[in-house]
């Protein structure tokens, strides 16, 4: 056999053997993230029931769903290991301040827009923009209007040039012709 004939073989083999490998890895992390439950941690299984874990047995786990509901599942059937801060964001709606230093944002816009004045009357944010250098993009707004205006003059002088052609045209009446 020749080494060509063999190559497409090669090369399916190989495929196969990192498809296989990559599955394989995703299993080992699943498995390794359901042997690592506890009684307490926040699951949501496969199915999109979010629950508490009571208990973990061997292949099972009991989990809490609400206040007198205990349910029995297979490890399997557990989709993820959701953190604390996640489960309570998501089943109880309670946000974690992540960004405690960050500034706050208000509610309504009245305080976004409210302008102070300098001692001379003039608004503050207008003497300050007159001490920078205007710094803003022109994205091209302008040059789309000009060319705008330039492509009605032109729509315009093809108009008057076409009525322009038809009055310069002898009118043919009824009676006429230009046969001879």
């Amino acid at each position: 056999m020749n080494a060509y004939t063999l190559l497409p073989f090669i090369v399916l083999i190989a495929a196969m053997f990192l498809m296989t490998r990559s599955a394989k890895k995703k299993q080992q992390q699943a498995a390794e993230m359901r042997n690592q439950m506890q009684p307490g941690s926040g699951v949501r299984t496969i199915g999109g029931m979010y629950a508490t874990v009571k208990e973990v047995n061997e292949d099972t786990v009991l989990l809490d769903a609400g206040p007198g509901v205990e349910l029995l599942f297979a490890k399997n059937a557990i989709g993820a290991v959701l953190t604390d801060d996640e489960y309570n964001r998501i089943v109880h709606g309670i946000e974690h301040d992540l960004k405690s230093d960050a500034d706050v944002v208000p509610d309504d816009a009245s305080s976004l827009t409210e302008t102070e004045t300098e001692t001379d009357g003039t608004p503050a944010a207008a003497a300050a923009s007159d001490d920078k250098i205007d710094d803003r993009i022109d994205l091209g707004k302008k040059d789309a209007a000009e060319r705008g205006a330039d492509a009605i003059r032109a729509a315009e002088d093809r108009a008057d040039a076409a009525e322009a052609r038809a009055d310069d045209e002898p009118k043919k009446t009824d009676g006429d012709s230009d046969a001879k």
